[in-house]
């Protein structure tokens, strides 16, 4: 019995540390690809800033790992997908996109951040 609980304790403390690390790897600020653009990510999310380019559009993709919704309630799943935000033409406005979005009760951390070039 003592075992398992040590087992367990160390299964946990393995599984916090593992959060703080994201948590200090996974915020700051990145350049994106298109130019003029700056992405700040967080630990659930990302938004970004673009200056006005005179029309192109963008989408701001945050990947992020964690459960999530897979299907109609109560359909989840643990592992990786994207948030988009809805496509945006450069005004120097901010926009958001996190990855807690994706259903009721979804726990998930943003891994990375960037903006793409939307043609559609």
């Amino acid at each position: 019995m003592r075992k398992a609980i040590t087992a367990a304790a160390r299964i946990a403390a393995a599984g916090a540390s593992g959060l703080a690390f994201v948590a200090v790897i996974g915020s700051g600020t990145a350049q994106a690809a298109p130019q003029d653009c700056v992405v700040e990510r967080n630990l659930f999310g990302a938004s970004a800033v673009c200056q006005p380019d005179g029309g192109t559009n963008y989408v701001l993709r945050v990947d992020c790992f964690g459960l999530h919704a897979t299907g109609p309630f109560p359909l989840y799943g643990v592992g990786p997908y994207s948030q988009l935000s809805y496509p945006f033409t450069p005004s120097g406005e901010r926009i958001t996109t996190a990855c807690t979005g994706v259903g009721p009760g979804v726990v998930a951390l943003a891994t990375n951040a960037y903006v793409e070039i939307y043609r559609g």
